[in-house]
């Protein structure tokens, strides 16, 4: 497995076209847009994008796993080119600044511009992104393959979860009550979080362990056992993979190897999405 991030170049030493703001720390490389939510330039919605570089990884669980919903074979998977990703699920601000209007509960426990946007099924995201790429030029939003959601959520490491062999509400918010191994019982917060509250990953993504599932664009079926290269799925199903475990999710299914699925018509208060712009040509190249 990749053991970090690779420091790659901007091509020509220019950022992304969608661009508002880029540049590098610890993590890696960074660039943002914007969204405008107002007449004056400050009046605006900002979501930073990470490089995610390409590389070779195991996924699915690994031996002494605890398994979740479906068997999670580990299998070999190359992603043969880097991809933007976002380095927090969508907030409420974001999809607002986009869509006009806020479908998440009006309810303290999941309402706040920074939380995550929740009740929003596949259909809905796939319009949310067919709007977004009309206001912001360059930029091409998707979401992520389930192994693209995987590779960046593991972002180098082997263990059940980015922060190691076990985890605690200090790390992600989940349902502290049911640990995973040796972990002690801690906090249960009872609904979601700022999309930023909490730690990054090593390759700076906030909260892909916990807070909201993230839909995924791969119909949801069982994995292969051979090496795969830029796996997509099957090309029907009938349901759509979601991954990272939610606000009251116990610790076993907030693993980077944890799989669960939903139908696409189908909402949920603890279901929410990541974005992803595709590489072309103004992006770090492989």
């Amino acid at each position: 497995m990749s053991s970090g991030v690779v420091a790659l170049p901007f091509i020509d030493s220019r950022p992304p076209l969608w661009a508002s703001g880029y540049g590098q720390d610890e993590y890696g490389y960074f660039a943002e847009f914007s969204v405008s939510t107002g007449p004056r330039y400050w009046e605006s919605v900002t979501q930073r994008m990470r490089w995610i570089p390409p590389g070779t990884f195991l996924m699915g669980a690994a031996l002494g796993e605890t398994p979740s919903f479906d068997p999670e074979l580990q299998h070999q998977v190359t992603l043969s080119r880097g991809y933007w990703l976002a380095d927090t699920a969508c907030s409420q601000e974001l999809w607002t600044a986009v869509m006009g209007e806020n479908p998440s509960l009006l309810t303290s426990l999941l309402k706040g511009d920074l939380r995550p946007v929740v009740q929003v099924s596949f259909n809905d995201v796939a319009w949310f992104l067919d709007q977004l790429a009309k206001l912001v030029q360059g930029l091409y939003p998707a979401l992520p393959t389930e192994a693209q959601w995987e590779y960046a959520c593991r972002a180098g490491t082997t263990t059940p979860f980015s922060f190691g062999n076990t985890i605690t509400s200090e790390q992600v918010n989940f349902d502290g009550y049911f640990p995973y191994g040796t972990s002690p019982i801690s906090e249960y917060r009872g609904g979601t979080m700022d999309v930023n509250a909490l730690l990054p990953n090593p390759w700076g993504l906030h909260q892909m362990h916990g807070n909201v599932w993230e839909w995924c664009t791969d119909w949801h079926a069982a994995y292969s056992s051979q090496p795969q290269v830029d796996p997509t799925g099957p090309a029907e199903g009938s349901e759509r993979v979601i991954r990272g475990g939610s606000w009251n999710s116990v610790a076993r299914d907030v693993r980077s190897a944890c799989r669960h699925w939903d139908r696409s018509v189908e909402w949920e208060i603890n279901v929410g999405f990541r974005l992803l712009s595709s590489v072309q040509s103004d992006s770090p190249g492989k």
